[in-house]
């Protein structure tokens, strides 16, 4: 049974929290890979009014800051469908793709207190086992919607790490170094192209 982590987001930048969190997913639970998918039009975030750089520069960087990591993949099928980037629709096509397979999502804490605002939560709960990084060590917390449902988790024993894609807009817009965030690779794109200057989003 090949068993396949799934890491999706908006990736507005890929950082290297990202990265500990794909790693760590692999090597606990000896994942054959982590797909990162990178949304293509992630609407609860635009539904708040949040500025997504173009998909090029989003796949750019997450290609640069997985340089070398076996068993790390960019899957970009969200960036090519119609509408709105659905989760529902990611899992239902790999299911049918590679049958047989285990499919895990892969969260932080944040995601996992929100996953009852996702469009078909429910059908997601049934088709996936959940991998969830609790936030600054601790235990995940379920919201109460989600905890009401039948649903397979796996705890992931991730350090705490301060980095989040909004400060590092805020700082990129400052035309501050973002090595320590980002990695230098990827620090170095967002420089060379000037993205998040003008705008920095929220």
């Amino acid at each position: 049974m090949k068993r396949i982590g799934l890491l999706g987001g908006s990736f507005n930048p890929p950082h290297l929290a990202h990265l500990a969190l794909a790693r760590q997913a692999r090597d606990e639970l000896r994942l054959d890979e982590v797909r990162l998918l990178p949304a293509g039009r992630p609407w609860q975030k635009l539904a708040e009014g949040r500025r997504i750089v173009d998909a090029p520069h989003r796949v750019a960087m997450l290609q640069l800051l997985l340089q070398g990591e076996p068993g790390l993949a960019i899957d970009e099928r969200e960036l090519h469908r119609a509408g709105p980037s659905y989760t529902l629709d990611t899992v239902r096509e790999l299911a049918a793709e590679v049958p047989g397979a285990k499919l895990y999502l892969v969260v932080g804490q944040d995601q996992y207190a929100r996953l009852h605002t996702w469009h078909g939560w429910q059908e997601i709960l049934q088709r996936v086992t959940l991998a969830v990084a609790g936030r600054a060590g601790q235990a995940p917390r379920a919201p109460v919607e989600v905890a009401a449902v039948a649903h397979d988790i796996e705890t992931l024993a991730l350090p705490p790490m301060a980095v989040a894609s909004t400060d590092i807009r805020e700082r990129a817009a400052r035309g501050e170094d973002l090595s320590s965030l980002v990695g230098s690779a990827v620090a170095a794109y967002i420089d060379q192209n000037a993205l998040y200057r003008a705008d920095p989003g929220s």
